[in-house]
Formats: structure tokens, sequence, C-alpha cells
């Protein structure tokens, strides 16, 4: 008898990790207010970005910085919702997570800053 992962394989676990996937973006979308106005920038910047972009290169460094601020923000929420579900009590290292998550934000938004300043100037 095989070892029988828990996930499935092939098109069933593929399935699955998709809806995996919706469900934490809904989630995100639903329960961080911080994530739907990164969201809103991005999607007033997205066309600004298509526009100014000189070629393919400068378009995609100007939306992958774009969409690197998102998937920080997720992963900075994430951070937050395990910290916060382990124990409400204020704890160093709570305080030290939540602070490194916020912080890896705030490089995210530094980087689109430099390189949409780079790209366009």
């Amino acid at each position: 008898m095989k070892n029988q992962k828990p996930n499935g394989a092939g098109v069933a676990r593929l399935i699955r990790a998709t809806r995996c996937s919706w469900l934490g973006i809904r989630a995100v979308f639903i329960h961080e207010q911080a994530f739907r106005q990164e969201l809103f920038l991005c999607l007033l910047l997205v066309p600004v970005g298509l526009w100014l972009g000189e070629g393919g290169v400068e378009k995609a460094l100007l939306l992958g910085c774009l969409v690197l601020i998102l998937i920080v923000e997720i992963l900075n929420s994430a951070v937050e919702a395990v910290v916060d579900r382990i124990s409400s009590e204020q704890h160093e290292l709570s305080g030290r997570a939540k602070d490194l998550g916020s912080a890896a934000v705030s490089l995210a938004l530094l980087h689109a800053g430099i390189v949409w300043l780079f790209v366009l100037w």
C-alpha cells in the first residue's frame, strides 16, 4: 500500500490548494483593513504602471513590486492571526513578531516607492 498524502495528488490536490488559496484571499480581504487599502492603491497604480512602463521589464518591475506589497501584507496578517490564536496575553515575543511583520510591510512599501522612482525618473 502506498503512503497516501493527506492533501491527495494530481488534479485533486491542485483543486484543494486553489480552494485554500481563494479562502485565504477572501479572509484577508474581509478581516484586514490594511490589505483592502493596499489593494485599492494597487488597483489604482496598475493601469498607471502599464501606461508609464516603456517595455515589458519596466511594466513587470512596476507591477511586481505592487504584488509584493500584497504578498507581504498577507504574510503579516498570517503572523498576526497565529500570534492572536496562541494567546491574548501581552508578551514581548508576540509584540516583536507583530512588529517584524509590520516592518516587512513597510519595507515592501518603501521598495515599491524606490522602484517606481527609479523606473519613472
